[in-house]
């Protein structure tokens, strides 16, 4: 789906990633679920696309829900995967620390796993070599991705600002709607490793221009990144 010039988003509200279109070639925004390649391929084949113009994918973190179709496009046509070094493992293994679930609706958490069921989404294959990143740096792909470091849902959590696209991409640092619940609007992400510094890790996001905040679970917000940093910061404090 077009989102605005430059910018497309995979997936749903559910699960989401995002593609970067520009003359130079793509760079993706994380891989969703291993059934979201078909997403891809209706999205490049609508753009006169192929996964041969795609130059780079970069993860936000190196969850499952964002490995997706990763590990298939470096193996079988040599895309490069970026990752910061803090999630490194955590890509190429799955390790990673148990988390408190936290408020969950059956129906909510039933449509999550449901949808993840029928993406393919059960069956993690890991990421067997990354390129690792750092804060700060300024990746050679298409668009220019800037790495922001946003510590807290995992320890190499990251955001991606692509001022090509008016854009960034938060990952998990923050949700618009709550995989669990349900609930939509700007929140704290759920299996978050370490909330308060995820909250605290927010301020690095509210200094960034953009017209499009962009998260890997719910809608796009259309609005800055200091406004919805304010909404999130709200709902952690009135517990939604």
């Amino acid at each position: 789906m077009k989102l605005a010039p430059h910018l497309h988003r995979l997936g749903n509200d559910v699960v989401a990633c995002y593609l970067i279109d520009t003359p130079e070639g793509i760079t993706l925004i994380d891989a969703g679920f291993p059934g979201h390649w078909r997403d891809l391929q209706r999205e490049l084949r609508s753009l006169g696309k192929s996964t041969e113009d795609i130059r780079g994918l970069v993860l936000t973190h190196g969850d499952a829900d964002h490995l997706g179709f990763a590990e298939r496009l470096r193996r079988d046509h040599g895309v490069p995967v970026f990752v910061h070094a803090a999630d490194s493992v955590r890509a190429r293994t799955g390790e990673k620390p148990k988390t408190a679930t936290g408020p969950l609706r059956i129906g909510a958490t039933i449509g999550f796993f449901w949808y993840a069921l029928r993406k393919n989404g059960l069956r993690t294959r890991y990421v067997r070599e990354v390129i690792e990143v750092a804060d700060r740096d300024v990746l050679d792909l298409p668009g220019s991705p800037v790495i922001v470091q946003m510590p807290g849902h995992s320890p190499g959590s990251v955001a991606v600002h692509v001022p090509l696209a008016d854009a960034v991409f938060v990952g998990d640092a923050l949700t618009t709607r709550h995989v669990l619940t349900g609930r939509g609007g700007p929140q704290p992400a759920p299996f978050t490793d370490d909330p308060a510094e995820s909250l605290a890790s927010l301020g690095r996001l509210a200094g960034l221009t953009a017209s499009w905040v962009l998260p890997g679970h719910g809608a796009p917000s259309h609005a800055s990144p200091a406004h919805i940093v304010e909404a999130v910061r709200q709902a952690a404090e009135y517990g939604r």
